[in-house]
């Protein structure tokens, strides 16, 4: 591989893009060198293009993804389960480390590491230059977690193993819904689906709130009992009265905000049952605020939990969901577009749009 070369996306700044070519590196001891064979477009990468992380500015994006490896470094013959690994098995891989060392990992918050993105928002200038997935090839550092794909899985359905799967996962996990209650979910992007599939073949009752019909469509076939059109009920209070309706007055068990939307935080505080518990990850970029009331949490006894990443050990978690569900469920549908590596500015601005469910990079 010394002589090859690899090209990536680079953003200069928010909402301008270009192509570079790299070349592909030797992967040091303990390393993975991967060639992507897809990447997904994931909520993350808008918030990154619109200007809106709190850290990354620029640089290299993409993070879901599934890929093949092309070089493995020394010490590197198992994957995280402990399956060996050679040249051209199919992958996956978090985005982030765990580094084992700082003040969350030795706690066991594997999911909160200090040093989880000391690659992902480093330059693309900077050595090994595939630190993102919106490229031809991914670098795999050593402290980063790894996956064999089984062969029955389309890279298709694998790449959103990482991040939405096991992000979702993770989440309902952290809060534990009884299969006997009913969860709101609050947007049917990517993650909305998946949290509706899980809940749903888990034993929940889900209703799923979003803004486009063809979404919520899709959520019904993964699994939702009822859904609210946010374009046919516009006014919050009319929206939150149609959830008392389906729920006898009471409000959901629990809900979970997966829209990146602040004022959707708001409305699910006031929809929940007295008792009720929330889940939010949807909102993930600081400097946004809405009023709350933390009079009105209090006496109706609720909980609210924000979950950020997830524990590397999802995404096996996930794998397997996908392994178990794979003939039930129409992953096929998720990703309804598809772009060259020269189409990601139209990808991401089609997902922005909402154009497009979920829009898939294929190098």
């Amino acid at each position: 591989m010394a002589n090859a070369s690899g090209t990536l996306a680079y953003m200069t700044e928010p909402g301008r893009l270009e192509l570079r070519s790299y070349d592909v590196p030797e992967p040091a001891p303990g390393a993975i060198v991967m060639r992507v064979l897809r990447a997904n477009v994931c909520g993350s990468e808008l918030h990154i293009w619109n200007g809106k992380h709190p850290q990354k500015k620029s640089g290299g994006l993409g993070h879901e993804m599934v890929g093949v490896v092309v070089a493995l470094g020394d010490g590197r013959t198992v994957d995280n389960a402990g399956e060996p690994l050679q040249v051209g098995d199919r992958i996956v891989a978090p985005y982030f480390q765990t580094c084992e060392r700082c003040f969350h990992c030795v706690r066991g918050e594997w999911n909160l590491c200090d040093n989880a993105y000391e690659h992902y928002t480093k330059s693309p200038d900077e050595w090994p230059h595939f630190h993102t997935s919106y490229a031809t090839h991914y670098y795999i550092a050593p402290r980063q977690y790894v996956y064999k794909v089984r062969e029955d899985l389309p890279d298709g359905v694998a790449a959103s193993a990482n991040c939405a799967l096991a992000q979702v996962l993770f989440g309902l996990d952290q809060v534990g819904f009884r299969p006997d209650e009913t969860v709101m979910i609050q947007g049917a992007g990517g993650l909305g689906l998946y949290a509706t599939a899980i809940l749903a073949h888990r034993g929940n009752r889900v209703i799923v709130v979003d803004g486009v019909a063809s979404r919520l469509e899709l959520a019904k076939r993964f699994g939702a009992h009822e859904t609210i059109d946010i374009q046919r009920v516009p006014d919050s209070e009319e929206r939150r009265s149609k959830v008392l309706d389906l729920t006898g007055g009471r409000g959901p068990d629990g809900a979970v905000e997966l829209t990146g939307v602040p004022a959707a935080f708001a409305e699910g505080l006031t929809t929940l049952r007295r008792g009720g518990t929330y889940l939010v990850m949807g909102n993930l970029s600081p400097g946004t605020t809405v009023d709350y009331d933390p009079g009105l949490s209090t006496r109706r006894a609720l909980t609210v939990r924000h979950v950020d990443r997830y524990e590397p050990r999802y995404l096996r978690t996930a794998l397997a969901f996908l392994e178990e569900t794979i003939d039930l469920l129409p992953y096929d549908a998720l990703v309804d577009a598809t772009f060259p590596i020269e189409g990601i500015e139209d990808a991401l601005n089609a997902s922005a749009r909402r154009e497009v469910t979920r829009a898939a990079i294929i190098p």
